[in-house]
């Protein structure tokens, strides 16, 4: 069972390289983050064609997240818990059956917090806290979890090709990283990490200063799994040559595939 995550920066707008790299790819449950629209403004028709059941969580304009699966949706929730009055659609969750039993998949856009000294990183860092209870209590169930999407977190060093132009940013800050080891450190496998330690793995370039073309790149897009979906874990890969294609999103897809029916 292949479960990947990718923020396609408007889906709407790079809806034929979504469906060109599901028709190639074919995963089976895929987290988007930054879809850019309303729930009945995204192009759920051409997802269903492709064979996907569709949920979505979506906002005028910015932000919104989707779950695209191959299976049916057994649950699915909306917002992370504890945020009264948070209008921000930046979190999805949903449960899917599988032959060997149900797989529970957190699809999240976990905000970026710059600039550093306005009210956007305190948010930030009390968004990861509000997921981090929530993680917890969803580990309580003893089952498969994938937590997915594009945390807006570079981990370590090793993460971006130049760490030093990023030491002042939201992305990189020790607050950032260390609410990243917190969520690790209930439990959670880093699923590019359980694969190999070293450095060069990015799954994003910035549009400016040639980014792409100089590799300057960072890895802020991660799966984090429940013990029980790292006792599964077949193969992990980032499918960077997506990147390259005409009209690409800054991000680039990331996928787990897991011992699992489907």
């Amino acid at each position: 069972m292949r479960i990947a995550t990718w923020n396609v920066n408007s889906v709407r707008l790079r809806l034929e390289n979504t469906l060109a790299w599901l028709n190639e790819t074919r995963p089976d449950v895929v987290c988007l983050q930054e879809i850019k629209c309303q729930d009945d403004q995204f192009p759920r028709e051409a997802f269903e064609q492709a064979g996907y059941n569709v949920a979505v969580h979506g906002q005028k304009g910015f932000n919104g997240v989707a779950v695209l699966s191959r299976l049916p949706f057994d649950e699915m929730n909306t917002g992370l818990p504890g945020g009264d009055g948070d209008v921000q659609s930046r979190f999805i969750e949903v449960v899917v059956s599988t032959p060997e039993g149900v797989v529970r998949v957190c699809g999240i856009y976990l905000p970026n917090g710059n600039p550093v000294g306005t009210d956007k990183y305190p948010y930030k860092l009390g968004w990861m806290e509000r997921l981090k209870a929530h993680i917890a209590e969803r580990l309580t169930l003893e089952e498969p979890l994938v937590v997915c999407g594009d945390y807006n977190v570079i981990p370590e060093a090793k993460d971006a090709a130049r760490p030093e132009m990023w030491v002042n940013d939201a992305l990189f800050l020790p607050e950032t990283r260390s609410a990243f080891r917190e969520l690790l450190n209930l439990g959670l496998t880093d699923a590019v990490r359980a694969t190999t330690d070293e450095g060069g793995i990015y799954s994003f370039w910035d549009y400016q200063a040639g980014a792409w073309q100089k590799n300057n790149g960072i890895r802020i897009d991660h799966l984090l799994l429940s013990p029980q979906a790292a006792d599964r874990l077949k193969a992990v890969g980032v499918d960077k040559e997506v990147r390259s294609w005409e009209k690409p999103s800054d991000h680039v897809p990331v996928w787990a595939e897991l011992g699992l029916g489907s």
